[in-house]
């Protein structure tokens, strides 16, 4: 059986310069929204156009420069965001209007004062109007990972009667497990009919750590796009990872989904986000940290040697990293200081490396990490105490 895609919508560009001091000019946005677009990423969310002369002008431009993906503008469930989004995505070659609004009980009575019944008009109209403008509209219930399952399923039901062709089913709050948040969508698939012919996408927040695992969830259960960020940037504690999302499809072939995205140009992607925004990227980060194809603990640095795979489940050069880095530090093995050694020059005997190994341990009890420097260092003291070394 052939795998089925699953769509990459990227919201870099607007849920992940949200965050506060990421803010980008249009140049930037154009820059990124360019490798996004070489990425091999399915929507490029290029901002919210109706909030500031500079999110218009920034979505007008990526309209103007995206080859392949399809270029999207948020606006809320308001006549005049729908109009002005419409104007801003007037050069794309393939137009998306993403409109929608609150769902879940707090929403309705704290942001809007209103009625469900009110939300659901609200909402179609939404819609209705925005299929004047373009044939690719987008849905959000936003706070749907809060929503009551049935009365999601019945706003749902009505903007598919209303032309939508992509239902958010967001976990505005990043509150849902990955077993709820799962049975949510399957619900949607059994509840709302019609619903074959839209598509059921993936926002997840990561509030408490599980935006990753809803959307895989999410997807594992009829859902066939994925809402995400480079590095997961976004407001509060961020967005589902798209580095993530795209690894787990590509190692997980039971899955029986995949992506289009060139994943050998993740790493790039990621380090040229982080510059453009000055947001530092944490190096545990899963796939493009730093550390992410790093090994200190002598166990696991005598097993990579031996074998990448008995430490490693991606090919660092997957996702654009040149080869895996063995850290020496008081916790590394004599196979990881033979291997770094080798590596600038010194072919060493067991005998010699024992005696090296001996120095080589006072010396890393003293620093956090014994670079290749340090080795010339560390042979030069050891001379001291063999003839071998010429």
């Amino acid at each position: 059986m052939s795998a089925e895609k699953v769509e990459i919508f990227d919201t870099t560009l607007r849920d992940g310069e949200q965050v506060p001091g990421c803010k980008l000019n249009t140049e930037q946005k154009v820059k990124i929204a360019a490798r996004l677009d070489e990425l091999g990423v399915d929507v490029i969310e290029a901002g919210f156009p109706v909030s500031s002369p500079g999110d218009f002008r920034s979505v007008t431009e990526i309209s103007k420069i995206a080859k392949n993906a399809a270029v999207c503008g948020l606006t809320r469930a308001v006549k005049k965001d729908i109009e002005v989004a419409a104007e801003a995505l007037k050069y794309a070659k393939k137009p998306r209007i993403h409109t929608g609004i609150g769902t879940s009980d707090s929403h309705i009575k704290y942001k809007f004062n209103a009625t469900r019944e009110q939300i659901i008009e609200r909402a179609v109209n939404a819609v209705s109007y925005a299929k004047n403008f373009a044939d690719d509209v987008e849905f959000y219930a936003e706070d749907a990972g809060r929503t009551d399952n049935a009365f999601l399923a019945q706003v749902c039901q009505e903007v598919v009667n209303a032309g939508a062709t992509v239902l958010n089913i967001p976990d505005t709050t990043g509150y849902c497990l990955p077993e709820e948040y799962g049975k949510k969508i399957k619900y949607l698939k059994d509840h709302v009919v019609g619903i074959g012919n839209v598509t059921i996408s993936c926002h997840c927040h990561n509030d408490l750590g599980l935006a990753t695992a809803n959307a895989i969830a999410g997807v594992s259960n009829g859902a066939r796009q994925i809402e995400c960020t480079i590095n997961g940037i976004g407001e509060r504690a961020g967005n589902t990872a798209l580095e993530e999302v795209v690894m787990i499809l590509r190692q997980h072939p039971t899955l029986n989904l995949n992506t289009d995205i060139n994943q050998k140009l993740l790493f790039e992607l990621s380090n040229m986000v982080s510059r453009e925004m000055g947001m530092y990227v944490q190096p545990n980060k899963a796939i493009v940290g730093a550390n992410a194809f790093a090994h200190s603990s002598g166990i696991h640095q005598d097993g990579v040697i031996k074998n990448r795979e008995t430490y490693e489940i991606i090919d660092p050069a997957d996702v654009g990293v040149t080869e895996s880095a063995i850290v020496l530090t008081a916790r590394s093995g004599r196979a990881a200081l033979a291997y770094k050694a080798k590596k600038v020059g010194y072919n060493l005997t067991k005998l010699e490396l024992d005696t090296v190994y001996a120095e080589f341990l006072n010396y890393a009890d003293m620093r956090k990490e014994v670079l290749d420097d340090d080795i010339h260092e560390i042979m030069q003291i050891s001379k001291k105490k063999f003839k071998a070394i010429a």
